[in-house]
C-alpha cells in the first residue's frame, strides 16, 4: 500500500501523472518557441512534473537509485524554473534560466519514459533485454533523444521573448 492505495493503482497514477507532464511539457516546448507562454499549459507541466519526481520517492525502495538522483535533480531545476517564471518573472536572465531548467526537466521526464519504455513494452524489451538497457537499440534511441532536446533547447533560449508585462 502506498498512501491508502495498492502498489499497482499507485503506479498507474504515477504514470498518468508522468504522461500528463510529458505531453503538456512538449506543448509548452513548442511554444516557447514561438515565444507563447501558454500560462495554463506551462502550470500543468510544472505541477505534474514536481508530482512525477515526487511521488517517485513513494516507491517502495531500500537504497537510493539512479531514479532516485534523476528525481533530485528534476526537482532542483524544476525549484529554479518556477523561481524564473514566478518569482522574478522572467526578468533579465532568468528567462533563459527559466527555459533551460524546465526544459532540461522535460528531458530527464523523457530520458525516463525511454528507459521504462524498454523495460516494459515486449517488443522494446527484446531489442534491449538488460536491466538496465545499454544494447544499441537503447543508446540509439535515447542519442536521437537527447540531440532532440539539445537542439530544441537551444532554439527555446534563442527564440523565446515573452512580453515585457507578465500577467498571472
Amino acid at each position: 500500500m502506498v498512501l491508502g492505495m495498492s502498489l499497482a493503482t499507485f503506479t498507474l497514477v504515477h504514470v498518468i501523472i508522468s504522461l500528463v507532464a510529458i505531453v503538456s511539457g512538449l506543448v509548452v516546448m513548442f511554444g516557447l518557441l514561438g515565444s507563447n507562454r501558454m500560462s495554463g499549459l506551462t502550470a500543468l507541466f510544472l505541477v505534474t512534473t514536481i508530482l512525477t519526481s515526487v511521488t517517485g520517492f513513494f516507491f517502495p525502495f531500500t537504497q537510493l537509485l539512479p531514479s532516485h538522483m534523476i528525481g533530485i535533480l528534476s526537482l532542483v531545476l524544476l525549484a529554479i524554473a518556477c523561481l524564473a517564471l514566478y518569482g522574478q518573472r522572467l526578468s533579465g536572465a532568468w528567462r533563459w534560466i527559466y527555459v533551460l531548467t524546465a526544459m532540461i526537466s522535460l528531458y530527464l521526464n523523457v530520458f525516463v519514459l525511454v528507459i521504462q519504455s524498454f523495460l516494459k513494452i515486449g517488443p522494446l524489451h527484446a531489442l534491449a533485454p538488460s536491466v538496465p538497457p545499454s544494447e544499441p537499440p537503447f543508446a540509439v534511441v535515447q542519442g536521437i533523444v537527447l540531440v532532440f532536446f539539445i537542439v530544441v533547447i537551444i532554439g527555446a533560449v534563442r527564440r523565446f521573448r515573452p512580453p515585457a508585462v507578465i500577467t498571472f
